[in-house]
């Protein structure tokens, strides 16, 4: 064979190499996964609401007014945390005590580009540096966790005992916040006794736009209790590209989001699967859908949800929405409009009762986390032998009530605590120590 002939088959494969990799979107992230229901989605929007809340100087008069989707009440707001009141250690977050909706809602806001101390907590890791609960996790946000509840962890616990322990224990963050509040609900649940006994169902944490923040065998171990919600060709749930990378470059950020697709494309999908240093975005993940490759516009946005152990938005999307899909505020209006044709899908496709229905797909989730702990065994993830259900592994027994149970369950305005016994804060730097596994790892 010619040297000529070479060349061209040489050619014709980088062309299609380039094709495909050029025309990939986020929409074949998720094409495969199911469609999510009405029901399990309907907190997103609200919750993103709650979260953009954090972000106005004055709750009373926001800067972005809800167009038909939920409004903050602020008399609900039981306390309110700035940047001068962390310090640095945490960003600044709201405990929302919601009557309505029977929830604790600790929100936490992301990145801010003029603050300094989000820059040292992001690039406060190394990979491999911090072990947690048999996985790898980032090293600055856990310290944010652990540091957000030494503040408010008495607050969370007395306001959950003092509603009639009915209320779940809700947290939710957008990008840098999305990663403190999915480590803050791994120590939550982890030590659920600190926080009045709380069962493990009636903790929920919504990741909005998260950065990867711990190794595979956790975000697929916590898929029961953390969910992410990503929206089309967002990029940060998708680069494994270390934090202060990014922010080196973050003027030209276009460059380095195209030299790490191409660098990530040649690495083996079983080399980073057997990487346990390699971060993750957490838990469950929720794909807003609204944009296909060569149709132009917006449409209908909709949402696929999964528990991929492979395959879990590795590849970065060459696409000019990839930063402008991260903004809390398209997401919270995209997350409203989906929610409104999922909510009218329901109503014409049913043909059982509603509680029939829930209960099925209760279980079905269920199922699809056993399948993905599974899942991730048999492809050998580093530390997945110690995924074990989530059930058997709790600090406490758990009742048979579920979710829906506390919610119908009556609830009184306030629990008395004649009997019980003084309590003294609880210092989660010392419950921490108790989930570190070995010495910090070297970056190889």
């Amino acid at each position: 064979m010619s040297a000529c002939c070479v060349g061209c088959f040489v050619g014709l494969g980088c062309l299609r190499w380039a094709w495909k990799r050029c025309t990939h979107t986020g929409a074949d992230d998720s094409a495969t996964w199911p469609p999510a229901t009405a029901d399990e989605f309907e907190p997103v929007p609200h919750l993103s609401r709650i979260v953009l809340s954090v972000y106005e100087h004055d709750l009373h008069h926001p800067q972005f007014p809800p167009i038909n989707g939920y409004r903050l009440n602020p008399d609900f707001v039981f306390k309110r945390v700035t940047y001068q009141q962390t310090k640095g250690h945490a960003p600044p977050y709201i405990i929302y005590l919601d009557h309505t909706r029977r929830e604790i809602v600790t929100a936490i806001r992301g990145l801010n580009l003029s603050k300094e101390s989000d820059y040292k907590m992001l690039l406060d890791n190394r990979l491999g540096k911090h072990m947690f609960d048999g996985g790898y996790v980032h090293h600055g946000l856990l310290n944010s966790a652990v540091w957000l509840l030494n503040e408010d962890s008495e607050n969370l616990r007395r306001l959950w005992v003092e509603n009639g322990s009915c209320y779940r224990m809700v947290f939710v963050g957008h990008s840098l916040g999305a990663g403190v509040a999915a480590l803050l609900t791994a120590l939550v649940v982890n030590h659920r006794d600190m926080l009045g006994g709380i069962p493990r169902e009636m903790v929920r944490c919504y990741a909005i736009a998260p950065t990867r923040c711990m190794s595979l065998n956790l975000a697929v171990k916590y898929a029961d209790v953390i969910y992410s919600v990503i929206l089309q060709d967002d990029f940060l749930p998708r680069t494994p590209t270390p934090l202060e990378d990014i922010f080196e470059s973050i003027f030209c950020l276009p460059c380095l989001l195209v030299m790490v697709c191409l660098r990530d494309t040649f690495i083996a999908e079983k080399k980073k699967l057997s990487d346990p240093r390699r971060l993750y975005a957490p838990g469950r993940l929720y794909h807003i859908v609204e944009r296909k490759f060569c149709r132009c516009g917006r449409y209908p946005p909709e949402v696929r949800t999964a528990i991929p152990v492979d395959g879990r938005f590795e590849h970065i999307v060459l696409s000019c929405n990839a930063t402008s899909d991260h903004a809390i505020i398209w997401i919270e209006r995209e997350a409203e409009k989906a929610l409104q044709l999922l909510q009218e899908k329901s109503c014409e496709a049913a043909t059982t009762p509603p509680k029939v229905q829930r209960f099925e797909r209760l279980q079905s989730i269920e199922k699809e986390h056993k399948d993905a702990i599974e899942r991730a065994v048999s492809l050998k993830i580093p530390h997945a032998d110690r995924m074990t259900d989530p059930e058997d592994e709790e600090k406490q027994p758990l009742t048979n009530k579920t979710e829906k149970d506390y919610n119908q369950q009556e609830c009184p305005s306030k629990l008395e605590e004649r009997d019980a016994p003084p309590r003294t804060a609880t210092n989660w730097n010392k419950l921490v120590e108790r989930l570190l596994r070995g010495p910090p790892c070297d970056r190889s």
